[in-house]
């Protein structure tokens, strides 16, 4: 068994394997390379054949099965201890791989990490999709350090720490392969987004710990697949989130979380008339009636693999909406109730 397998998911994703797998191939220190292909119709396996025949391993899918079902099927066939899920659109950084691997050795209870993601277009930057390390409140919303909805922080150095975290970005998270297995890795029901944040959460509830290491930086570019503005990116955000909820939180929590997540969800849809975004309300309201209809099928997901340790450390006590929007709460900073633990300054 190899210590560790980069796995690179793509789908049409040419441009990006062009211009950033000859730096990853560089920066990977001998570890097995692979790039899962869900069954692109652009150029991406003839440029990887022609090009890296003997430096990346091509797993070539029979259907795009989304984020979470390629990577799932991809650890069928890969035999590593660490598993590092990165997003074809990521430019590394020399050394990048040496912290994660360290830290991961030097605490076997920590069962997954992410490094620090600045936006490779403003590399003084956050990245929104990570920043240094996820988060979510009192209902369940996720956010990050150095991201507050579309508040993004400079970095200056504030994060340059290693610390636990709720949940790893799933554009660059490395996780013991036995964790990823044991959990039945990601569900295929999300295809994409936040099918991280329910795996960290179950990771969680098992009692092992989710952490980001500042001490290795990537650059993302971010919305290589779906961009913010497209209506299916509002639907997968919206419905995969109130899975998430649905499937990991208490079950007394639930019976008040559910319905205010749906009010919330209305605000949010005459936000997006308001703002002459009709597809996107149509893709929250949409969202909202997929769950409601499915709701005991995702409820009872939970019997598979349901842990009732709570789970506090990490969270944010209260709405984020409220104390973003009425209280102007903007910076990760000005969350008081964020539980400090066990942060250990970056060398």
């Amino acid at each position: 068994m190899d210590k560790l397998a980069v796995i690179i998911l793509n789908y049409n994703g040419v441009d990006f394997l062009k211009k950033f797998l000859p730096g990853i191939i560089n920066n990977n220190e001998g570890h097995p390379l692979y790039v899962v292909d869900n069954k692109s119709t652009d150029q991406s396996i003839q440029y990887l054949k022609n090009n890296f025949p003997n430096k990346v391993q091509c797993i070539e899918l029979e259907e795009n099965l989304g984020y979470s079902g390629g990577y799932n099927m991809a650890a069928k066939y890969i035999e590593a201890e660490y598993y590092v899920f990165l997003n074809s659109d990521i430019e590394v950084t020399e050394g990048w791989l040496r912290p994660l691997i360290a830290l991961m050795e030097d605490n076997k209870n920590i069962a997954a990490c992410q490094p620090k993601l600045l936006d490779y277009s403003n590399k003084d930057y956050f990245e929104y999709a990570g920043a240094a390390g996820g988060f979510i409140d009192l209902l369940g919303y996720p956010f990050c350090r150095g991201r507050l909805f579309q508040t993004i922080e400079k970095d200056y150095g504030q994060y340059d720490d290693i610390r636990p975290v709720f949940w790893a970005s799933g554009a660059c998270m490395m996780i013991r392969s036995s964790v990823f297995r044991d959990h039945g890795g990601f569900d295929k029901d999300y295809f994409a987004h936040m099918e991280e944040i329910d795996l960290c959460w179950r990771v969680k509830r098992s009692g092992q710990m989710i952490y980001y290491n500042g001490n290795s930086t990537v650059y993302h570019v971010g919305g290589g697949t779906l961009n913010q503005t497209n209506p299916l990116k509002t639907y997968l955000n919206f419905r995969n989130s109130l899975i998430t909820l649905i499937k990991n939180e208490r079950t007394s929590s639930l019976l008040w979380k559910i319905p205010m997540r749906f009010l919330l969800d209305i605000i949010a849809a005459l936000k997006f008339i308001l703002k002459d975004s009709l597809n996107d309300a149509f893709a929250v309201i949409k969202a909202d009636f997929h769950v409601i209809l499915r709701f005991f099928y995702y409820f009872k997901k939970r019997e598979k693999y349901i842990n009732e340790i709570p789970v506090t450390g990490e969270k944010y006590k209260r709405i984020l909406v409220l104390s973003y929007y009425i209280l102007h709460k903007r910076f990760f900073f000005n969350l008081r109730s964020i539980i400090p633990d066990r942060i250990i300054p970056s060398s």
